[in-house]
């Protein structure tokens, strides 16, 4: 444990050098003065300031112990040699703790885990059953947002005459959404007996979940030139028109093709505002795809993350079961599940995700 201890501290010298000298620089007026820089350092010792700390701990007390050791092996007090026995054996105990918390922080952490999110449900397979299933869904995430004390807003929203959902975009704002919610990408499959079935056949239905981090300024810059800006009115299920000013936007960005749209407020700039936060975190996924790709690193290697062609979970209706296949969890109580319960699976996928990294630590 002792020479474990010693190679998790050579892991983590650098950061505690890089800590101290960010600690420097973030009260330099010079990086101050340039806001964007300032907060860009605070957010990287924010990020390792535990593995920092971590590192003052355990290297005291392996010091400690070394002493402690020392002291042992020189007295000739018995009892005072039994006290120093008893202090090196609890100095050990305290190592091992301190060693397996130092682990897991120095697992690959996202940065982007403290981020708000940008959900995305889409139609997929199964006509207006899809449709439907999309609208249990949004519920389902409003729910546990909810539970949360996070705060939902939707963004743009294209329903059917039915209460279906063709598409919605929303966006889940709470420190540590994105950490939570980042497994549910994929594809959501739904087993149930449509109310339009008078057979009383069951159907199979799929709906796509996209999980986006929403990314600030400073992460992504948006060249004006690269975007096609267009302006309509903000309509309703059927396209039946709500708004008679055109405040809705639509934005593509014309080196990637990308388009989002947003028609959640009644004013055109903050409508513009909130595609552009939507289009920043769009194409920071794009290019991080883009580099995986290059570097021929498989979206899938991370648990669920990201890959919407990814079945990832059935809802039995009948059976009244919830499974996420990427873990083998069930749950038997779908309701429950619909009603913003989701967190069995989500600690599940968090501890799979955790475990496989921890390997390579």
């Amino acid at each position: 444990m002792e020479e474990l201890a010693k190679e998790i501290l050579q892991k983590t010298e650098k950061s505690k050098i890089r800590y101290e000298e960010l600690n420097n620089l973030v009260i330099d007026p010079q990086i101050i003065a340039d806001n964007k820089e300032w907060k860009k350092l605070v957010k990287e010792r924010s990020a390792i300031e535990e593995i920092a700390f971590s590192h003052d701990r355990l290297s005291k007390l392996v010091s400690e112990l070394e002493d402690c050791k020392k002291q042992y092996e020189s007295e000739t007090d018995s009892e005072l040699k039994g006290m120093f026995y008893d202090e090196i054996g609890r100095l050990k105990e305290e190592i091992e703790k301190e060693v397996e918390a130092t682990k897991l922080l120095l697992l690959p952490k996202d940065e982007n885990d403290d981020n708000n999110v940008i959900m995305e449900i889409r139609q997929a397979a199964g006509g207006e059953e899809s449709a439907l299933f999309c609208s249990v869904l949004y519920r389902m995430y409003s729910m546990y947002a909810d539970k949360k004390h996070w705060k939902v807003e939707v963004t743009d929203l294209n329903e059917t005459e039915i209460g279906g959902i063709k598409e919605i975009t929303f966006m889940i704002k709470g420190k540590g959404a994105y950490s939570r919610l980042k497994y549910e990408s994929g594809v959501h499959r739904v087993q149930r007996v449509p109310e339009t079935e008078s057979q009383g056949r069951i159907h199979t239905s799929t709906s796509t979940v996209a999980v986006l981090p929403e990314m600030e300024d400073v992460d992504i810059d948006i060249d004006e030139k690269d975007l096609k800006i267009e302006t309509h009115r903000s309509s309703g299920a059927g396209g039946q028109h709500v708004n008679k000013t055109e405040s809705a936007i639509r934005i593509t960005h014309l080196p990637t093709g990308i388009v989002v749209a947003c028609q959640d407020e009644r004013s055109q700039i903050k409508n513009k505002e909130k595609a552009l936060n939507i289009l920043r975190s769009k194409l920071h996924n794009f290019y991080q795809e883009q580099k995986e790709a290059e570097q021929k690193q498989e979206r899938r290697s991370q648990v669920g993350t990201g890959d919407r062609s990814e079945r990832v979970r059935t809802y039995n209706y009948p059976q009244g079961r919830v499974t996420d296949h990427r873990v083998n969890v069930t749950s038997y109580n779908l309701q429950g599940v619909l009603d913003g319960d989701i967190d069995i699976f989500i600690e599940a996928l968090a501890i799979k995700d955790r475990a496989e990294k921890l390997k390579n630590v």
